[in-house]
């Protein structure tokens, strides 16, 4: 549903519950409440997210660390969190449909993110307590539940049980009687039903056409009744058939569904559109003259007739026209930054001198699109285009992880503060470094005892060399204590450090004074480094203006790093090494 609130904003997910019409003739929607990320508290969402790293161990799934980083982030976008909050809107703030699902845990996650407006919710949002609870069945175990079961029979013991008190035999399929007899005892039922309802004065009035009454006589209740009547003439063709027309007349059968008049069943079909499927309601305030029996009854015949079809079709097309075409958006939207575009011009026809003109798209980078949109507070002067403001708008993100939610690398270092700040954002607090709590890793004795006794299994040069492989530490513990007391008595000792005295420091420092800072080269001057060749300025072109939030294209992501030296030096190099794939590269 779109937003009451903003038009910048992404659109609402609502389940629809029910339709209703309002005194006004207008619609209105019950529907159920989900909710973003973006929507809930960051406790909850690092709640949300341990909950998913827990799930993963459990699944053993090693898919999700397989995926890119930027799936990973979109699909954060299509995880919503589902609430038992109800509410009630107009129908004029419908526009769309999606597809919201629990989540699958045999279903690739990969597949959400291939289809197009499709979310999955796993945790429950409670947004008066903010909470989240995972939306599973409770197990429910007890002699409450569960039925007792008792003790094993022995071989030839009897239970107890009179059978024929238990059960009744209504029919036999093993009797004298072939399945073409039995079927032209059916026919003959049908007829003798017909002609029944054909004496009948009420039946004339419900069903005035032979075509009508031919209908309802062939209805089960009428074949259960032929079926019924066999079996108790023993199978006897004679006795059955002069059974089905006694002295008084031919035996007529009706269901509920003949039963009830066409102004019971429009009173029926009013409680159930009010009250849904409960019976006991509809019974007590429209219905109190029939039992709660024939009210069930007819209901599962009704949803057999053409007049649910028709309801369940009725429904559906309004559904689709509200969906379609009588609440589709035609008011302009604000967030255009040019109007009147048609979708084959390039950048569309925005007037010079608009807010934010040769910006990139803060989310694909784009310098053209044949509509913009400003996105983000109106001081930045951000844009979108078309493609990436459909997807903010579905999903309530950017297709690419931006700088502020952590996830994207900052910009390159020329563009860079000393304190690893954008310049052009330095002075904003909302980009100030946040500060981090200090911390430090203490060991304990046993953990600095197993270094050395347990050198040749750690192996710490090799491990510094390899990270990513594991390390048992349980085998590690084990092997220490069983070393332990074999082990040294005393600490190895460490080599000493040899400090030399402030004295002699202050004296180098006399003899050596520190050299006078070189005066800066003239502007437009080449920069001399002795016998080196000069340098020559040249200018950085720029093609493309940045975005406002600190992203570089690939162009703009070149830099170059100049060095000046006071005099020439010579640079030594006493060793260097290079990881490959199985030793290691010395350079002297």
């Amino acid at each position: 549903t779109g937003s009451p609130n903003s038009s910048s904003n992404p659109l609402l997910i609502r389940r629809i519950e029910e339709l209703n019409k309002t005194a006004n003739g207008n619609v209105e929607a019950k529907v159920v409440c989900f909710y973003r990320r973006r929507d809930i508290s960051s406790t909850l969402i690092a709640l949300a997210d341990k909950h998913a790293r827990e799930l993963e161990e459990e699944m053993e799934n090693p898919e999700m660390t397989d995926l890119p980083e930027k799936h990973k982030h979109q699909l954060r976008h299509r995880e919503l969190f589902l609430s038992r909050q109800l509410e009630s809107l107009p129908a004029t703030h419908i526009r769309g449909k999606c597809c919201v699902t629990l989540l699958n845990e045999t279903e690739a996650l990969k597949s959400y993110i291939d289809r197009e407006d499709a979310f999955f919710y796993s945790l429950v949002y409670d947004p008066q307590q903010k909470t989240l609870l995972a939306d599973k069945g409770e197990i429910r175990v007890g002699n409450k539940y569960q039925a007792d079961i008792t003790d094993l029979l022995k071989e030839g013991e009897d239970d107890g049980r009179d059978l024929e008190k238990l059960e009744e035999k209504v029919w036999d399929p093993n009797s004298s009687l072939t399945e073409k007899q039995i079927d032209q005892f059916l026919v003959v039922a049908r007829s003798v039903g017909t002609f029944a309802r054909a004496l009948d004065c009420s039946s004339s009035v419900r069903q005035p056409s032979l075509h009508m009454s031919a209908a309802a006589a062939s209805r089960d209740i009428t074949l259960f009744h032929a079926m019924d009547t066999l079996h108790a003439t023993g199978y006897d063709m004679t006795r059955a058939i002069t059974a089905l027309v006694p002295q008084g007349g031919p035996v007529l059968c009706r269901d509920e569904m003949e039963e009830w008049s066409a102004s019971e069943a429009n009173l029926f079909e009013e409680a159930l559109e009010k009250y849904g499927k409960d019976f006991t309601d509809i019974q007590q305030d429209f219905l109190p003259w029939k039992s709660l029996t024939s009210i069930i009854e007819y209901y599962y015949m009704w949803k057999t007739t053409d007049r649910y079809g028709f309801k369940k079709k009725y429904i559906y097309n309004i559904i689709s026209c509200i969906f379609i075409i009588l609440y589709s958006p035609i008011s302009p939207n604000p967030n255009q930054l040019s109007n009147n575009v048609k979708p084959a011009l390039v950048n569309g026809a925005a007037v010079a001198g608009t807010p934010g003109l040769g910006r990139a798209c803060e989310s694909c980078y784009t310098s053209s699109s044949y509509q913009w949109y400003s996105w983000g507070p109106p001081n930045m002067q951000c844009r979108l285009c078309a493609s990436c403001w459909t997807y903010w708008k579905k999903y309530g993100g950017l297709k690419m992880p931006t700088r502020l939610d952590g996830e994207r690398p900052g910009p390159n270092r020329i563009s860079m503060s000393p304190h690893g700040l954008p310049l052009r954002h330095s002075g904003s607090p909302k980009f100030a470094v946040k500060t981090r709590q200090a911390f430090f890793l203490q060991t304990t004795t046993l953990t600095q005892v197993a270094r050395r006794i347990c050198k040749d299994i750690i192996r710490p040069r090799y491990l510094a060399r390899h990270p990513y492989l594991p390390v048992n530490t349980a085998a590690i513990k084990a092997e220490c204590a069983l070393r332990l007391p074999d082990g040294p008595k005393k600490p190895s000792p460490l080599k000493p450090v040899e400090r030399k005295p402030l004295e002699s420091v202050v004296r180098y420092l006399e003899a050596h004074p520190r050299p006078a800072k070189p005066d800066p080269p003239a502007r437009g001057a080449s920069i001399s480094t002795g016998s080196l060749t000069p340098i020559k300025s040249s200018p950085i072109l720029n093609n493309g203006s940045p975005t406002i939030l600190g992203k570089r294209s690939y162009e703009q992501g070149q830099y170059m790093c100049v060095c000046l030296l006071s005099r020439p030096q010579s640079i030594s190099i006493s060793s260097l090494f290079f990881e490959e794939e199985e030793g290691l590269v010395s350079v002297s």
